[in-house]
């Protein structure tokens, strides 16, 4: 399959688990490793070939248009959400008239991972299946994993369909990178909503598909989060 063109950015969080550094600043511009949290999701995609991210914003906005103004690979879109925050799955909704009408990358803005060989999300675009998939998200095992400190998402059977954890010992993390095909948010209005609720709704028609990353996967959730991820950032040599 011909690799995705476009992708929506989820930045426009609050961050109130960030805080005193959201005070002044929205998270997706907290510096980890050197740079802003939504520039390693932004440079992953350029280097995927995305030639548009659509990235929405709500709170202290201006200051994400004006980091966002000279970036041009990929071109950013600012999908605007500052009068209502519509969560993951109300902001893609409201952001689809900007992303079209093929399946497109989902990223978040504070996560991301540090490729081993390959480019994750090529491997992505290269796995994507639309006869089978409506969902195909990228996974991170407890193993290659930096920050997480909540349970397990998913369990992945041998044709990669996945299933919620559910208590499960083992399983895997939704590394946030996904690819999503727009039809899934047919009938659905740009309300304040989460995308879990469009992730279940694939897991029970059995069209959501997880493929695990090779690399480490890196989230930062807290202040307290910033130092080991930049530990690793340094033991990996990404950063001196």
């Amino acid at each position: 399959m011909k690799r995705p063109e476009r992708a929506m950015v989820l930045a426009a969080g609050l961050g109130l688990r960030m805080r005193p550094l959201t005070e002044t600043s929205p998270k997706p511009l907290i510096p980890v490793g050197g740079k802003p949290l939504i520039d390693w999701s932004l440079d992953a995609l350029q280097r995927a070939g995305v030639h548009e991210a659509v990235v929405n914003v709500h709170y202290l906005a201006d200051m994400m248009v004006e980091h966002l103004r000279g970036r041009t690979a990929p071109r950013i879109l600012i999908s605007d959400e500052r009068k209502t925050l519509l969560d993951s799955g109300g902001g893609i909704v409201n952001a689809l008239p900007l992303l079209g009408d093929n399946p497109f990358f989902v990223l978040n803005a504070d996560t991301f991972w540090i490729d081993r060989s390959q480019d994750n999300l090529g491997r992505l675009a290269l796995a994507w299946d639309p006869g089978r998939m409506d969902i195909l998200i990228l996974l991170a095992d407890l193993a290659s994993a930096t920050g997480h400190t909540g349970k397990l998402d998913f369990t992945m059977d041998a044709e990669g369909r996945l299933e919620r954890a559910v208590g499960s010992p083992e399983g895997y993390i939704y590394a946030g990178g996904a690819i999503l095909n727009p039809r899934i948010f047919t009938g659905t209005s740009a309300s304040p909503h989460s995308l879990n609720l469009h992730f279940d709704r694939a897991i029970e028609a059995g069209r959501m598909y997880g493929l695990p990353l090779e690399g480490h996967w890196i989230t930062v959730g807290t202040p307290d989060a910033i130092a080991p991820a930049e530990t690793v950032l340094r033991k990996l040599h990404v950063v001196s």
